[in-house]
């Protein structure tokens, strides 16, 4: 089945729209595991007063407990509004320019099944441009997400998601609103390749097995797989990434990076929620 076969008459705009709601909806259910996420990579270790090193956040359920325990169930959807921003802006780019520019890469006239490489260099492209304009959206869901419980009658840092635009800008400068540019467009870059172009080779590969139709069990497999990939290949990239946005105090992107490798080896949390939205 070649790749470029027409399969609908949907445009751009529709499908940005329903890979923009869809990726909203899938936010506004994984968040609370994405604050897991979050605090997880934050963390430092503390030393107990014994001398020995004992983090706050354990596991993934672990750390989702402590949360609701300490600041309350509704701090698992910190930072959901950012969020919901993030998703639309970048769930929808880059989904929606997948197919245009792999269209443009192989040439509009392209007859047959277009090879991996080309799918990876489309994903690895719509990722980095999708996330470059999603950049600030992504810095202040981890700013929320990143407050933990305060003594009483200390104020957070932020009121909110339009709050903290603003005073990111007015203490910080337009350009914090990049803060974590480098990671993050390495980040989504790779993970929207392994997403979009393993989801795209492993739909190919399965309808290509007798029996096996275009279905909605054959794009419940592959976006399993994709997700898989996904993880393997964006959690380290995705530690630094958080980091640099929910801390000031690295110096770049490789200071960061060498510092958590040599601190904290073998800590990166391998486990982070994917939320892989099917085209």
């Amino acid at each position: 089945m070649a790749d470029l076969k027409p399969k609908s008459d949907i445009s751009f705009v529709e499908v940005f729209l329903c890979s923009a709601f869809a990726a909203c909806f899938a936010e506004f259910c994984t968040i609370p595991l994405d604050t897991a996420k979050v605090r997880l990579q934050l963390q430092r270790k503390i030393l107990a007063t014994e001398g020995v090193s004992l983090p706050k956040y354990r596991g993934l359920l672990g750390t989702v407990a402590t949360i609701a325990r300490e600041e309350g169930l509704a701090a698992l959807w910190k930072g959901i509004t950012a969020g919901l921003h993030r998703q639309f802006i970048y769930g929808g780019l880059r989904i929606g320019l997948y197919e245009p520019v792999k269209t443009f890469l192989v040439g509009s006239d392209f007859v047959g099944d277009i090879p991996l490489y080309q799918k990876i260099l489309a994903a690895l492209l719509t990722g980095a441009m999708a996330i470059v304009i999603a950049n600030p959206t992504d810095l202040v869901k981890v700013r929320l997400q990143a407050e933990g419980k305060l003594p009483a009658g200390v104020p957070g840092r932020y009121a909110g998601a339009l709050d903290a635009y603003f005073t990111i800008v007015r203490q910080e400068g337009l350009g914090a609103l990049w803060t974590g540019l480098g990671p993050n467009i390495a980040r989504n870059a790779i993970i929207n390749a392994a997403e979009l172009a393993s989801y795209d080779q492993v739909k190919q590969t399965i309808l290509q097995i007798p029996g096996f139709m275009d279905s909605a069990f054959t794009h419940v497999l592959a976006g399993l797989g994709a997700g898989f990939f996904a993880v393997c290949i964006g959690s380290p990239i995705d530690v630094v990434k958080s980091r640099m946005m929910g801390d000031s105090s690295y110096k770049n992107t490789l200071d960061c990076f060498i510092k958590t490798l040599k601190n904290e080896v073998c800590q990166f949390p391998f486990m982070f929620p994917f939320r892989f939205h099917p085209r």
